[in-house]
This record gives structure tokens, C-alpha cells and sequence, in this order.
């Protein structure tokens, strides 16, 4: 079963390693989409590894149509979504992979560490395995998954729909809201994702916008929800 790994890619300069991590996995039916959403920075870093990687480039339109460009070039069962400046460590793709076979999981998401700028470990971060309407609750409070951690079947991901457009910070939380309307998201208590916390990444120099974003999705979700519960 092919996976297939997003990596949307603005301006970053951890970009090399971000393909490396991706490259080096021990699963080897994978494909590298890198959507290059009209970087004018670091394109060079990506050089090296285009004979082992589908480029693609567009003009700038923020992370979710990044990863809709990626969605639809992809030919994978399932898809890793990677952030240009975190990592997945080797063994991230054959272990969760082989755990959502062994559950029967259309979705999945991980615990993860963060690094700082030169790939130090600051901290780890577990969440725990909940039924389906305790993770709703909880997403109507505060996001608590790293897009970075989920492997998703593609099909499941259309169903849904696509990442929301118009969301330019938190595409990720709007579709793990919505992927929950239609299948459980499982969660697998191990390490498999290295989250860099930086200075130039998105939740740093954007928090006022995430934070409008944020609550425009939990007053959406909190009437479907609501709906949802009567038919589980």
C-alpha cells in the first residue's frame, strides 16, 4: 500500500532536512510530493532530490491549497502530511501504517517531540486514546492534533472534502473537525514526528489570526457535532 508524503513548502530553510526525514523512511512504497507554493527563498535546497521527488510548483496560496495540490497529484492509499520544517523519524510511516492495518483506522495521528533550531529535543507530547465523542469535546476547546502526526486514507479525506482554502492558519484543525463527522481518528501513544519550534513558523507570527480562525471553527462545529451524536 502506497503512502504518499505532502510536504507544502513556503520560504523554509529546513526544507533539505524536511525531504531527507521523508526520503530516509524504512517503508519504501512511498512517493515525496513537495508542493512548492511560489517560494522565493531556499528553492536551491530542493535541487538534490528532485530525480527522487514529484515537484510541484504554484503560485502562493497558503498551506491548504498546497496540500489540495499535493492530494490531487497523489497515487497513494493513504497520505503523511510533513511541514517543511519538521521531521519524520525513520520508522514513522511502517509503524503507523501497520497499526492502522491492525484496527482497521482510516485516520490516525501520533505523539511527536518538539526540537528547536538545531534539532535539540525541548519537550514530548502525548495525547491519549478517547472515543469518538470525548475528541470532538475536546476539539471544540483547543486542537489537540499535530497535522504533521496524521496518516489518512485519501479517500477518506475526499469524502470530507478538501482542506478549507479560505482558512489560512488552521486548515488542519477545520478538517480534523470534519473528518471526525465521518470516521474516528485513532491515536497510536508513540514518538514518531519531530515538530520544530522556531521563531519564523506560522503559530509565532500569526497568533491573532489563529485565534479568530479557531473560534469561527468551534462555533461551526458545535451545532454539527451536536447533530452528529444522534445517529453514532
Amino acid at each position: 500500500m502506497k503512502v504518499s508524503i505532502i510536504i507544502p513548502f513556503y520560504n523554509c530553510a529546513y526544507i533539505d532536512q524536511a525531504i531527507q526525514s521523508a526520503l530516509r523512511q524504512t517503508y519504501k512504497d512511498i512517493e515525496v510530493i513537495v508542493v512548492d507554493d511560489g517560494s522565493t527563498q531556499y528553492v536551491e535546497k530542493i535541487q538534490p532530490f528532485k530525480n527522487r521527488i514529484k515537484y510541484i510548483r504554484k503560485s502562493n496560496g497558503g498551506t491548504a491549497s498546497a496540500l489540495n495540490a499535493g492530494l490531487r497529484q497523489a497515487t497513494g492509499k493513504y497520505f503523511a502530511w510533513l511541514s517543511s520544517d519538521d521531521m519524520f523519524l525513520e520508522s514513522k510511516i511502517a509503524r503507523q501504517l501497520a497499526y492502522m492495518n491492525s484496527i482497521g483506522s482510516k485516520v490516525s495521528y501520533t505523539a511527536f517531540k518538539t526540537i528547536d533550531i538545531n534539532n535539540n529535543v525541548v519537550n514530548e507530547i502525548h495525547s491519549r486514546r478517547m472515543n469518538r465523542n470525548t475528541f470532538q469535546s475536546l476539539l471544540l476547546k483547543a486542537c489537540p492534533v499535530n497535522g504533521c502526526t496524521v496518516m489518512a486514507e485519501i479517500d477518506s479525506v475526499k469524502q470530507a472534502g478538501w482542506f478549507d482554502e479560505r482558512l489560512k492558519y488552521t486548515q488542519d484543525y477545520e478538517m480534523w473537525c470534519r473528518l471526525s463527522l465521518y470516521t474516528k481518528m485513532d491515536y497510536l501513544d508513540e514518538v514518531l514526528v519531530l515538530y520544530r519550534v522556531h521563531s519564523s513558523m506560522g503559530s509565532a507570527k500569526h497568533g491573532v489570526g489563529m485565534v479568530k480562525e479557531s473560534q469561527y471553527i468551534q462555533r461551526k462545529y458545535q451545532t454539527y457535532f451536536k447533530m452528529a451524536r444522534k445517529k453514532y
